[in-house]
């Protein structure tokens, strides 16, 4: 009977992983296909990799688009692990009943739809434009500010601090450390798989973020990467391996964030602490 369930458990696993991983191995062969061959659903390797690479830095300046996406992406990640642990830190280390009710306010703010809050955030950006253009609309901290930290990244550090030994803060204070000190010498160091776990969600979320961009950016300069290949794939007759490998190429720095930190990610998403 054990065997039977084992049979069935790695077998549900390995078609769980096949559906999971096919994408991906489909977008790696078809840039090396033709147009046609792509739409027809080819799935054996072609000869024309070198053909759809060079019609990709020919036709299209991706590079820009890939430095815009990282500076944003890069900076998000770190304005988020610095103010949501921040936040995190002091909605559970400082308990309070008026702390609390903040909190829970936050986390109603979670079931608002982005696109509720766009227009608003459109005109709120385009009245300080004339007087802060580094952050107005067409502006790379446009994109930033608005997605610098989420009530989603602030609930899963105070989440994870229930995890974290109140014994150290005590005993840094004990030492003369401010509490400045505490968090930044004890608290970030014990907290390195949370820290590991949320850089790679935000980088992520960054890296792929679409729709605020779109709404925002208005200089075909400062697009990022989704919205370009957004444009390869709206021309009348768009090539199909020319897009796949686009695609691979902005999808090659979100795995290797994931990879770099993929051992602390599934303890920072288990709520673990290690020093």
């Amino acid at each position: 009977m054990k065997n039977v369930k084992r049979i069935f458990i790695y077998t549900f696993l390995s078609l769980a992983a096949i559906v999971s991983i096919f994408p991906f191995l489909w977008m790696l062969v078809s840039i090396t296909n033709k147009s046609v061959d792509v739409t027809q659903g080819r799935l054996l390797p072609g000869t024309h990799l070198v053909e759809n690479m060079t019609t990709l830095f020919q036709t299209v300046d991706i590079v820009p688009a890939l430095t815009n996406s990282a500076i944003i992406a890069v900076i998000t990640t770190i304005l988020t692990l610095l103010l949501a642990s921040l936040a995190g830190y002091g909605f559970e280390i400082h308990r309070s009943k008026g702390k609390d009710i903040i909190f829970n306010i936050l986390l109603l703010s979670m079931m608002i739809p982005f696109a509720a809050i766009m227009v608003p955030l459109y005109r709120m950006f385009g009245s300080i434009s004339d007087t802060a253009p580094l952050i107005g609309i067409d502006s790379l901290g446009a994109v930033i500010l608005p997605t610098a930290t989420t009530a989603f990244f602030i609930f899963f550090f105070r989440q994870n601090t229930k995890m974290f030994p109140k014994d150290l803060v005590e005993a840094g204070r004990i030492d003369g450390l401010s509490e400045i000190g505490v968090f930044f010498r004890i608290y970030m160091p014990t907290m390195k798989t949370t820290y590991a776990a949320a850089a790679i969600i935000s980088f992520m979320n960054s890296w792929n973020n679409y729709l605020w961009p779109l709404v925002i950016l208005q200089s075909p300069e400062k697009r990022t990467i989704p919205l370009l290949i957004s444009n390869l794939g709206s021309s009348y007759s768009p090539d199909y391996g020319v897009i796949m490998s686009a695609i691979v190429i902005a999808t090659l720095p979100t795995a290797l964030v994931f990879f770099l930190m993929q051992k602390h990610f599934v303890a920072g998403m288990m709520g673990s602490v290690k020093g």
